[in-house]
């Protein structure tokens, strides 16, 4: 019995070294202003059809968005494009349809109506074209990611060379962001990689932080929505008790009075 007591300390210590504690020290996020924080939050247009821009130049060459459609580029509380800009944003794309009257699947050009246009036909394609490592889908990477917005903005400015005695394989790079510090996919942005339509100066962190803007919205389209609705609940609840109090207060009065 004393044995085991002994080697549970033993255990105990090793767990607890100040060592091990540094090794699993999680990097604080890189904090910025989100527009869409809050109860009160909004999606900003501008860095929506930016962020539209980044992934549809950078990112979508190996990153899918399988739950977007290109009708939803037009809708009202996302990037607000015209439906005519969504269009031509769906005309550059060609899908396969069908079957036709011949039983022949055909290719034709993409419409509103239709899915962003993945970059691989499959699962096994997209792993195979990146050295094992699967791409993710971006639609709903955001919320599926512990840290939200932050930890994915931190981790597109996590890039660093490696510390001494830090060991990587081919192909593989630093990011003190990504769980082990280890990451399949290189630097993706640098400065003026884009250029902004509305003259928006493309540096690193404006590319990452209008990507990171687009993506949430990607993954919460009816964010605003929600939040108009639960800032008028709310309001409702203020009055709703208020009422209450005072309805209360006078009951108590007449009780208080009669005795």
């Amino acid at each position: 019995m004393r044995f085991i007591k002994i080697l549970f300390l033993i255990l105990l210590i090793i767990n607890f070294s100040p060592l091990k504690a540094a090794e699993e020290k999680q990097e604080q996020f890189i904090k910025t202003e989100w527009s869409f924080k809050g109860i009160l939050g909004k999606f900003d247009r501008s860095s929506l059809q930016r962020g539209y821009q980044v992934y549809a130049e950078v990112c979508a060459g190996c990153h899918s968005m399988k739950y977007l459609s290109y009708r939803n580029l037009s809708e009202e509380g996302g990037p607000e494009f015209t439906t005519q800009e969504a269009k031509n944003i769906a005309s550059q794309f060609e899908v396969i349809d069908g079957p036709n009257n011949d039983g022949e699947m055909f290719t034709r050009t993409a419409r509103l109506s239709d899915k962003f246009v993945s970059p691989y036909p499959n699962v096994q394609a997209s792993t195979a074209a990146n050295g094992g490592a699967y791409p993710p889908d971006m639609s709903v990477l955001v919320k599926a990611r512990t840290g939200g917005a932050d930890y994915v903005y931190s981790l597109l400015l996590g890039y660093e060379d490696a510390p001494e005695g830090f060991e990587l394989d081919d192909g593989v790079y630093y990011n003190k962001y990504m769980a082990g510090k280890k990451i399949k996919m290189s630097n993706p942005l640098m400065d003026g990689l884009v250029e902004y339509s509305d003259g928006t100066v493309a540096s690193e962190a404006q590319m990452a932080k209008d990507v990171v803007t687009f993506l949430t919205w990607a993954a919460e389209p009816h964010l605003e929505k929600r939040h108009k609705i639960g800032f008028k609940a709310i309001i409702y609840l203020i009055i709703l008790s208020t009422l209450v109090f005072l309805s209360m207060r006078r009951i108590w009065s007449r009780i208080e009075s009669k005795e």
